[in-house]
């Protein structure tokens, strides 16, 4: 099966990777009360192993699942993890989104759930799955199949409703305590956890704001009316800029009495809390309303020039739309995040569920998801450009920080009729994200889907195969690999697309080349290479070609024809500034200088190769490189000196675990797992069995980044192969340098 691994002959079989050390995002505002809830959720979580916190939208759940996690993270040695499923809407990318969350890359055709129960197999961590409550029967699967299969892992869930999964323990979240304030002086540590949260929400707005025995009863018949609900809490508070707090409780009184016919007592905490919602609404200005409602076609977050494209119009000038988003801001209807590009936005969910039913009411739903879906094809069309050039890494992480719109707008596209040709094409420009950052299995996700639905034989079809074909290669997966490739060259042929009919040849040839045919993948490369040049184009698939048609010669034994070919697609990489393809052309020339002698060169190169692949998360390049580290390390490395034969080993059992998740062409192939299979047969003969053994297990517990690091370190004890603390090292030398002056 496609993705399956099985140990080469005399080798070990190799541990499951370790996931990196868990992370939680850090508490922007204070956390106040609910210390009873605590304690009772730690000791739920101490004898249960799925546990599910429920309750009401805007009771507090995501705050106090994130506090109890971190709270209990000693009791988790390989972490504690948050896996926000809200943004998520397609149930078959739940999985995707937990690898995503675990940062845990692979490259097969495997199913995310085979991964997750692989990779976690004998860890001791904690998920937190975060707003499950419109995926809740996708979650109480996966949560029972996980938990079947990782006898270590312990599941805390958020959700409105409960999964009714075996074995789950719930806690209900009721809103703060809304006791009255006591008489007299008012102690701090007195006042009623609803009354502390408004206090403290309160300075945010006023430094100087204090619950006083003057205000203490204002405060309090205030919270009473918000039923405590922390949400609609924070809301009022923010509502202290403008007014006071005698008239902030007169005017929702007001609100009250409007919605519930003068009945206080039929008010429903839900009410209380869609009322506030209202009030906050009301509150605002008709463009802030406006703005608020189209806000909620995005996913997350979103930056301020995709607010200005998508929500400006019909009543908002684009150049407003700034001091609209400060006001709502200032007004807690959208969060500010800081990133590495700017300040990003959000909506909490609740919010942007009310601000959608304004934007159905106002009948705008469908021209702001297009507009959204515009944007983001824009996103996508334009990091498909930059992807060739100096930004690439900016690039990447761009589209990471976009992901959670992507899919959205992939969504839409998905789901309304009309607009499959553009689905096709919005998943097929992707390429550079799904390939170069990581994200194969959701890649091919979106294609096949896409693929299935329309079947015309468009440019935008054609593109979609030939990146399907490309994707299932990389995974694997060549029995979808080969019919694809093969459809898009016959519609290229049949349509006169000359561009698909490049791409098409090229990745057949990709298929030949991992197939052990050299020969066969030449003359494809140099096809794909003769169209490419009649067409002008130039990208980094075509440096990628370059280097392949090199490769092929390599591996027939023609190094002066492979060096040709890898010093234009260097020329071209630094010409342009493209680092992703050049990594690769870095492995290339590095396997070359070692067939021609030059170790030391070679090995500069390779390390600088292991650097950039694991910027992008390419878990390819990474184990290439490091597979002909170890191999370099097997050389003497002076005149009658023997080379590093344990080191060798630590790295080979390093790269064999990273070798499971590639997938199974690469581990067949001769030419490419052959670095591999050489260097074992240097160290077998050089140490005795039981150290042999011992170096390739110490290699095989490090994860892919303590891997790397140990690469680019150049050696370390193989009795403790774990890398001390800090940045991995730099390579020793600039590998430009090193490739223009060997």
């Amino acid at each position: 099966m496609a993705g399956d691994w099985t140990a080469q002959p005399g080798e070990p079989e190799a541990d499951p990777p370790e996931p990196e050390h868990g992370r939680l995002p850090a508490e922007v505002t204070g956390f106040v009360g609910r210390q009873r809830e605590l304690a009772a959720l730690a000791e739920l979580l101490a004898a249960a192993r799925l546990v599910t916190v429920t309750g009401p939208g805007g009771v507090g759940k995501s705050r106090l699942a994130l506090r109890a996690a971190a709270r209990a993270g000693e009791g988790f040695p390989d972490g504690t993890w948050l896996v926000d499923v809200a943004p998520v809407q397609d149930p078959l990318l739940l999985g995707h989104a937990l690898l995503e969350a675990l940062r845990l890359t692979d490259g097969t055709a495997r199913p995310p759930l085979d991964v997750l129960t692989e990779r976690l197999a004998g860890r001791r961590l904690l998920l937190v799955l975060d707003g499950c409550e419109h995926l809740v029967e996708a979650c109480a699967e996966l949560a029972d199949a996980l938990l079947r299969a990782l006898p270590g892992l312990r599941l805390l869930a958020t959700s409105r409703a409960a999964l009714r999964a075996s074995g789950e323990h719930l806690l209900t979240l009721a809103p703060l305590p809304v006791d009255p304030a006591p008489d007299g002086p008012v102690p701090a540590g007195a006042l009623p956890d609803a009354v502390r949260l408004f206090a403290d929400r309160a300075r945010a707005v006023l430094p100087s704001f204090e619950v006083t025995e003057a205000n203490a009863e204002a405060v309090g018949l205030l919270c009473r009316r918000l039923d405590g609900i922390p949400l609609a809490v924070e809301l009022a508070a923010g509502r202290l800029r403008a007014l006071s707090v005698e008239q902030i409780t007169a005017r929702l009184d007001d609100r009250f009495r409007l919605l519930t016919g003068g009945s206080r007592t039929a008010l429903p905490r839900h009410q209380t809390l869609r009322t506030t919602i209202g009030w906050s609404h009301e509150l605002c200005t008709v463009q802030e309303r406006l703005l608020w409602a189209r806000l909620s076609v995005f996913a997350g977050s979103f930056d301020l020039e995709a607010a200005e494209y998508v929500c400006a119009g019909g009543g908002i000038e684009s150049e407003d739309v700034l001091d609209l988003l400060d006001e709502l801001v200032a007004k807690s209807v959208v969060l500010r995040e800081d990133s590495a590009f700017g300040v990003r936005f959000r909506l909490l969910d609740t919010l942007r569920e009310y601000g959608g039913h304004w934007l159905r009411a106002a009948g705008e739903e469908q021209r702001l998801l297009r507009r959204h879906r515009d944007w983001y094809l824009g996103v996508a069309t334009w990091g498909e450009v930059e992807w060739f050039g100096p930004r690439q890494a900016e690039t990447a992480e761009r589209t990471e920080l976009a992901h959670t719109n992507l899919r959205a707008a992939l969504e839409f596209c998905l789901a309304e009729p009309g607009e499959e040709q553009i689905a096709l094409l919005l998943a097929g420009t992707l390429w550079f994200y799904w390939v170069g950052c990581g994200h194969l299995g959701e890649g091919r996700h979106w294609l096949d889907r896409a693929l299935a639905l329309d079947r015309e034989p468009t440019e935008a079809r054609a593109k979609a195969l030939w990146v399907t074909g490309y994707m299932a290669t990389l995974q694997g997966d060549l029995g979808a690999a080969r019919p694809a490739l093969e459809e898009c060259r016959r519609q290229a042929l049949d349509t006169g697309d000359d561009r698909a009919l490049a791409y098409a040849v090229h990745r057949q040839g990709c298929v030949a080349l991992i197939g052990d045919d050299p020969e066969r993948a030449a003359e494809l490369f140099e096809e794909a290479l003769w169209h490419y040049r009649t067409i002008g184009e130039l990208n980094s698939n075509v440096v990628m070609a370059m280097l392949e048609l090199g490769l092929a010669y390599l591996f027939q034994g023609d190094l002066d024809s492979g060096e040709l070919w890898f010093g234009q697609a260097r020329e071209l990489c630094e010409e342009h500034g493209e680092q992703w393809a050049y990594a690769y052309v870095l492995y290339a020339t590095a396997y070359s200088h070692w067939l021609d002698g030059a170790v030391q060169p070679a090995r500069v190169l390779a390390r600088e190769c292991v650097r950039l692949n694991h910027l992008f998360h390419d878990l390819l390049g990474i184990v290439l490189g490091i597979d002909l580290l170890a191999l370099l390390e097997t050389e003497p490395s002076g005149p009658g000196e023997p080379g590093n034969l344990r080191e060798a080993r630590v790295l080979q059992g390093a790269a064999h675990r990273i070798w499971r998740t590639v997938g199974t062409p690469f581990l067949g192939s001769r030419s490419f797992f052959g670095t591999h299979q050489q260097c074992a047969e240097r160290a077998r003969a050089g140490l005795g069995e039981r150290e042999y053994e011992e170096c390739y297990e110490a290699g095989a517990r490090l994860d892919v980044d303590a891997a790397v690091c140990r690469a680019l370190d150049g050696g370390g004890s193989a009795e403790d192969p774990e890398p001390g603390p800090g940045p991995c090292p730099a390579p020793p030398a600039p590998a430009a340098a090193a490739v223009r002056h060997s």
